[in-house]
C-alpha cells in the first residue's frame, strides 16, 4: 500500500496566513512580528497583558520508551490538538523546536507526520525562526569572554584547570566532545582542555525554557557558574559581565513562536532541550501564553515518561507551578512487538503473545505517571497492519492497568481520526482527579533525590556513584543549591542505562558518571551510563540524502 510521506503531504497543505492564526487567538496583528506569511513571533508586551486571564486546562502527551518501530508522540500531540478544536474545544498545541543534530543524523525532524502535522514542516526542521542560532551565538559569547578574560590578565583568578563552561552547535559531531583551545603561542591565550555540547544541551537552552519573562531570562544568564578560583569559589556569567549582552542576543528567541497545523489550529513552537540530557520541554513561557488564550493546551515532554515526562513534572511544572490535568502515554502495537522481543523485520506480521509481553513496559510508565497524581489515557498510534487482536490485546492489559487505551487514526485520518481520544481526554480533565505533585520535595538531599527518580520511575536497586561525585553534591547543598530539582542525562531506550535492554526490567543499577550544576537554569545534571551530551552521526546519516529537486523544495527531510 503506497502513502504519501511526510513532506509530500506538508507541502499540499493549505495554510492560512499567519495573521488569521493570530486572530484565533484573539492576538492582534500589532503583536505579531512575522517570520513570512506562516511563522510569527508573539510580543513580550501581549504576553504580560495576559496576566490576569484564567490559565486553560493542561495536558501532557508523554510515550513509552523509544523503539525503532516508532511511536509518535508528537503526532499524536498535533492529532489531539485538531481532535479537541474538532469538538468543539479552543485548544493550543504546544511542541518543541528541532535540532539540527537529529535532522542530519539519525532520529528525523520534530513536527508530526502524516495528517498530524505542524506547519511549514521544512523551515520548523530547519532554521526556523533563528532561535537556536541565537542560543549557540549567546553561549559561545560567554565562553569567549571567559577566555579573554583569563588573557587580559585575568582579574577575577579564575583557575583554567576549573572552568566548567564548554563550547556549543547545533550538530552531532563527536569529534568535538574533547578538545584542546587556545594553541599557537603567546598570542593565542593559555592552553586547557574543553569541549563542545550540542546546542540542545546548553544551559542557555535550559535557561530560555525556563524563564517567565526577560528580566528573569537575565537574572537567570548572570546566575550561571562558569568557572572556579584556585581557592574553589565560583565564578558567575554576571562577573564576566556577559549577562546584558547574552540577554541582548536572546530578546527574539525569548518570544514564542506562532505556527499552525495542516488543519489551521494554532500551535506554539518554542524551545528544544533534549529529554536524555536536557529536562525536555518546550518553553514555559509558551506554554503559559496557551493556557491563557486557549481552554485546553495539548503539550508533549521528550521521549518516554520515565525521562520526558518526569522531567516535565518535577522541573517544569514545579519551577513555573503548572498543574497538568490530564495525560496521553502514546504506544504503538509495532514498540509492543519489539519490546517482546520481535525483531523490526518481522513487525508486520501479527504475533498477539509477543504483544502482551512487550506491554509490561507501557504498564510502567501507566504507573509511574499515575504515582504523579495525573489521570492516565492511552493513545494507540494505529499503523496498518495492526491486527484487531493485537490492539484488542493492548486494550486488555491497559484496563488491567486501571487505564483505557483508545484507538487513535489521526495519521492517516487527521483530526477525525483521534475524536475518541479527545473526548476521553476532555472527561478526564473536568472530573477533578487531578492531584498533582513532584515526586520528591525540595528539601531532600541531592542524591537522595537521585535515588528517588532512580528506585521509584526506573525501579533500579541502587545508584552507584563515586565518592568525588557524593563530595560533590554536598559541596553543591552546602552552598545553597541543595532545594534544585534533579535532570537525569541517561539513555531514552530503555529504563536502564543500558540502551539494548527492552521491557520494564528490575534489579538492576544505575551509574552516575558525572554531576553538573546548571544554576541559571535551576537544576543539578546527573550523567548517567554511557549518554553523550554531544551526540555522533550515524554510519549512514541522514544528511547523505537530503537534498533540492528540480523545483527547489528539500528532499529526504523527515
Amino acid at each position: 500500500m503506497a502513502f504519501k510521506t511526510d513532506i509530500e503531504i506538508a507541502r499540499e497543505a493549505k495554510k492560512k496566513p499567519i495573521m488569521e492564526i493570530g486572530q484565533k487567538l484573539g492576538i492582534p496583528s500589532e503583536h505579531l512580528l512575522p517570520y513570512g506569511h506562516d511563522k510569527a513571533k508573539v510580543s513580550q508586551e501581549f504576553i504580560k497583558s495576559l496576566a490576569g486571564k484564567k490559565d486553560g486546562k493542561l495536558i501532557l502527551v508523554t510515550a513509552i520508551n523509544p523503539t525503532p518501530a516508532g511511536e509518535g508522540k508528537t503526532t499524536t500531540t498535533v492529532g489531539l490538538g485538531d481532535g479537541l478544536n474538532r469538538i468543539g474545544k479552543k485548544a493550543v498545541i504546544c511542541i518543541r523546536e528541532a535540532s539540527l543534530g537529529p535532522n542530519f543524523g539519525m532520529k528525523g525532524g520534530a513536527a508530526g507526520g502524516g495528517m498530524a502535522q505542524v506547519v511549514p514542516m521544512e523551515e520548523m526542521n530547519l532554521h526556523f525562526t533563528g532561535d537556536f542560532h541565537a542560543i549557540t551565538s549567546a553561549h559561545n559569547l560567554l565562553s569567549a569572554m571567559i577566555d579573554n578574560h583569563i588573557y587580559w590578565g585575568n582579574e577575577l583568578n579564575i583557575d583554567a584547570r576549573r572552568v566548567v563552561w564548554r563550547r556549543v552547535m547545533d550538530m552531532n559531531d563527536r569529534a568535538l566532545r574533547d578538545i584542546v583551545v587556545n594553541l599557537g603561542g603567546v598570542s593565542n591565550g593559555f592552553p586547557r582542555q574543553t569541549g563542545f555540547d550540542i546546542t540542545v544541551a546548553s544551559e542557555v537552552m535550559a535557561i530560555l525554557c525556563l524563564s517567565k519573562d526577560l528580566e528573569d531570562l537575565q537574572k537567570r544568564l548572570g546566575d550561571i557558574v562558569v568557572a572556579y578560583t584556585r581557592e574553589k569559589t565560583p565564578i558567575y556569567a554576571r562577573d564576566i559581565k556577559a549577562d546584558g549582552a547574552m540577554t541582548v542576543l536572546l530578546k527574539d528567541a525569548m518570544q514564542p513562536n506562532l505556527v499552525q497545523t495542516l488543519e489551521n489550529n494554532p500551535a506554539f513552537v518554542h524551545g528544544g532541550p533534549f529529554a536524555n540530557i536536557a529536562h525536555g520541554c518546550n518553553s514555559v513561557i509558551a506554554t503559559k501564553t496557551a493556557l491563557k488564550l486557549g481552554e485546553y493546551v495539548v503539550t508533549e515532554a521528550g521521549f518516554g515518561a520515565d525521562l520526558g515526562a518526569e522531567k516535565f513534572f518535577d522541573i517544569k511544572c514545579r519551577k513555573a507551578g503548572l498543574k497538568p490535568a490530564a495525560a496521553v502515554i502514546v504506544a504503538t502495537v509495532r514498540a509492543m512487538k519489539m519490546n517482546g522481543g520481535v525483531a523490526k523485520a518481522d513487525l508486520g506480521a501479527e504475533n498477539v503473545e509477543a504483544v502482551k509481553k512487550g506491554c509490561p513496559n507501557l504498564g510502567r510508565h501507566i504507573a509511574n505517571v499515575k504515582s504523579f497524581g495525573v489521570p492516565v489515557v492511552v493513545a494507540i498510534n494505529h499503523f496498518y497492519s495492526d491486527t484487531d487482536a493485537e490492539v484488542a490485546a493492548v486494550k486488555a492489559y491497559v484496563a488491567e492497568q486501571g487505564a483505557e487505551a483508545i484507538l487513535c487514526k489521526h495519521w492517516a485520518n487527521g483530526s477525525a481520526g483521534i475524536e475518541d481520544l479527545a473526548k476521553k481526554v476532555v472527561a478526564l480533565a473536568e472530573s477533578g482527579t487531578a492531584n498533582f505533585a513532584p515526586l520528591y520535595p525540595d528539601e531532600m538531599p541531592l542524591f537522595q533525590k537521585v535515588e528517588t527518580i532512580a528506585k521509584r520511575i526506573y525501579h533500579a536497586d541502587e545508584v552507584i556513584a563515586d565518592k568525588s561525585i557524593r563530595d560533590q553534591l554536598k559541596a553543591w547543598e552546602a552552598a545553597g543549591y541543595g532545594h534544585l530539582p534533579i535532570c537525569v542525562a541517561k539513555t531514552q531506550y530503555s529504563f536502564t542505562t543500558d540502551p539494548t535492554v527492552r521491557g520494564a526490567p528490575t534489579g538492576h543499577s544505575v551509574p552516575v558518571r558525572e554531576v553538573r550544576l546548571s544554576a541559571g537554569a535551576g537544576f543539578i545534571v546527573v550523567i548517567c551510563g554511557e549518554i553523550m551530551t554531544m551526540p555522533g552521526l550515524p554510519k549512514v546519516p541522514s544528511a547523505e540524502v537530503i537534498r533540492l529537486n528540480d523545483k527547489g523544495q528539500v528532499e529526504g527531510l523527515f
